[in-house]
């Protein structure tokens, strides 16, 4: 790395190597290279006069590309395609007259990244499936333990961490959704031509309108595709970055909302991201151990929701069949979103790989609200004893007040069991009370929710998807 140079954080300090490489030159331009051996093969295969030898002289050097070749000519031409179609014929002499026939800029630099944003979106969903894995191993080892639920952050009534986690899990099982969906309908833009009008193959294949159209169809299948965008101007619709940025949008605001409950659970002494024997925490307070994970995905959250827009914009600002405002801004928002959003899934794994729960500490805090909660049960079983109800209501909202005020002004413990238990019109004692406050006893079906959540939609798609199960991430910082 350059120390006299800038380099997006996202490569040095966040991406993983697999995705870094995925959106690099050599991944890009040994596509374009072999998009231009799929439009020869084809061509070829369509009547053209074009030979083996050259095809086979373009094989050998799909990935020694000549850089430096490249870079000078495109001073001169100022243009990245032709500066690398010039680049080719320096090494294919003999395929060098074929090389991009009949075909347009976009012919390689839309197909490329088209096939670029789909391998970035396998990658994005293998460790979306390994995090939901992980994910569910959590859930169920801690779908019985009782824990306070919170509406406002409110103590309110109580539920169960596990259950907790099935609300994370549910809407990864939602991006999951969405990402096979975009995974789905992928298709390429194929050979259209500059207007999307396939002229100048019209020409070649002298008027011939089903070997045109043969021409998209074995191209794609030589790519990997089933299909092509049907019609099109000279790129493909641009709706298209749009609608993959939102599904990484929709996982960064998963993220983002774990992340935070993450943080508050980390402030309340109750759940603890990892952290490390040698980690610090502030460089002023040595005590500290800060959620900087958790801090870390909603910060590249923020970036991606809000990257998310340029190619909206870019799409609804798009003149007629081609303009050229779009390049300079999607060759940077659409890495840059898969770079972070890949680094975010990669963080969440990380965090959920490592939580500690502190069970006694969410006991504590449990038993010291619960009191106010059950109020409703301790009258009904006073009802049942020959209590009357009225009475006993009044005066549970006023030893509730007392109670409330002890914890609130004068920072002591909850005393609503012992008022109540001092109370002969209840006829309970401590121990009766008590035994009413078991924490179980107040999480409704949130156990067997848990149980029948991961039975009936995890694990089938855990068993759909296991060959991406098992990714290993590594954080740098």
């Amino acid at each position: 790395m350059a120390n006299d140079t800038y380099e997006s954080p996202l490569n040095s300090r966040y991406a993983s190597k697999e995705m870094q490489y995925i959106f690099s030159p050599d991944k890009k331009f040994s596509t374009w290279r072999k998009l231009w051996i799929a439009l020869a093969e084809s061509e070829k295969e369509l009547g053209l006069d074009i030979t083996d030898e050259q095809i086979d002289e373009m094989r050998a050097h799909i990935y020694d590309i000549n850089y430096d070749d490249a870079r000078e000519r495109e001073k001169k031409v100022r243009h990245d395609v032709m500066s690398h179609v010039y680049a080719y014929g320096l090494q294919c002499p003999k395929a060098k007259p074929i090389i991009h026939l009949g075909a347009t800029s976009c012919y390689v630099g839309d197909n490329t990244d088209i096939i670029i944003m789909t391998e970035a979106l396998r990658l994005i969903k293998q460790k979306l499936v390994s995090l939901i894995g992980e994910l569910a191993k959590f859930a169920e080892k801690y779908k019985d333990l009782p824990t306070l639920a919170f509406t406002h952050f409110q103590p309110a009534q109580p539920t169960t961490v596990g259950k907790r986690a099935t609300l994370w899990l549910e809407d990864l099982l939602m991006d999951l959704e969405d990402v096979d969906h975009q995974l789905s309908k992928a298709k390429l833009l194929g050979c259209k031509g500059t207007t999307g009008t396939q002229a100048s193959f019209m020409e070649l294949f002298e008027g011939d309108h089903e070997k045109c159209k043969k021409l998209d169809e074995l191209i794609a299948q030589k790519m990997g595709y089933d299909k092509c965008f049907p019609v099109s101007g000279q790129t493909y619709p641009r709706k298209l970055d749009s609608q993959i940025l939102n599904v990484l949008s929709l996982i960064a605001q998963s993220a983002y909302k774990f992340s935070n409950d993450i943080r508050l659970l980390q402030h309340l002494k109750q759940i603890e991201e990892p952290f490390e024997k040698s980690q610090i925490g502030s460089s002023a307070m040595a005590y500290k151990r800060n959620p900087m994970r958790s801090e870390r995905i909603g910060s590249l959250a923020r970036y991606v929701i809000v990257d998310a827009l340029n190619p909206a914009v870019t799409a609804s600002t798009q003149w007629f069949e081609r303009t050229l405002d779009d390049s300079a801004n999607k060759r940077i928002s659409v890495p840059e979103a898969f770079l972070a959003a890949d680094a975010i899934l990669s963080l969440y794994i990380n965090v959920v790989d490592g939580l500690v729960v502190y069970d006694k500490v969410i006991y504590q805090q449990f038993m010291r609200e619960i009191p106010f909660m059950a109020t409703e049960n301790i009258m009904m079983d006073a009802v049942k004893r020959g209590g009357d109800r009225q009475e006993l209501h009044e005066k549970i909202r006023v030893y509730s007040m007392e109670a409330g005020k002890r914890v609130k002004a004068e920072g002591l413990d909850n005393n609503l069991v012992e008022l109540i238990a001092n109370d002969p019109a209840f006829g309970m004692t401590k121990e009766e009370i008590e035994a009413v406050l078991k924490p179980e006893n107040f999480v409704g079906r949130a156990p067997r929710q848990v149980s029948d959540f991961l039975s009936d939609h995890v694990t089938p798609i855990l068993e759909n998807n296991k060959d991406l199960l098992g990714v290993t991430v590594e954080i740098n910082v």
